[in-house]
């Protein structure tokens, strides 16, 4: 006996085009936010590295001083829009282990400045040096 081809299930394929259109639309939608996502955190991550080997770089010029000067000197990076104050401070009072007092010991501090996504951004970086360092 041979069968209809169209025994009563004639809008049955059309549901299923559209059911599988619409898992396909969510799946999509759900890919797209993901990779969204995704470069924004790509975005983050290089703005903190260029932030953070643009400290180190000024870290290192300060450091690599042969006379280390009391004070706050401000500079900025190009046309980035970010502010660097390089403090130098004397600390005293400081003293070793074995309470002997060391001299001539300097903080030396870097703080960026800049703005983004609204609103003001700063990070730091800070270190100690022996002033008589670079010196014969």
């Amino acid at each position: 006996m041979i069968r209809p081809l169209h025994s009563g299930k004639r809008g049955f394929l059309l549901l299923e085009m559209i059911l599988a259109l619409a898992v396909f639309g969510i799946a999509a939608t759900g890919f797209a936010v993901a990779l969204h996502r995704m470069a924004a955190v790509a975005g983050l991550a290089q703005r903190e590295l260029r932030i953070t080997r643009i400290l180190e770089s000024a870290l290192d010029e300060t450091l690599s001083l042969p006379v280390l000067e009391i004070g706050t000197t401000n500079t900025s990076v190009g046309e980035t829009g970010i502010e660097l104050d390089t403090t130098v401070e004397l600390i005293e009072d400081l003293q070793n282990e074995d309470g002997q007092p060391l001299q001539e010991m300097y903080l030396i501090k870097v703080e960026a400045k800049w703005f983004d996504n609204g609103q003001w951004q700063n990070r730091a970086v800070d270190t100690w040096r022996y002033g008589r360092m670079y010196q014969p």
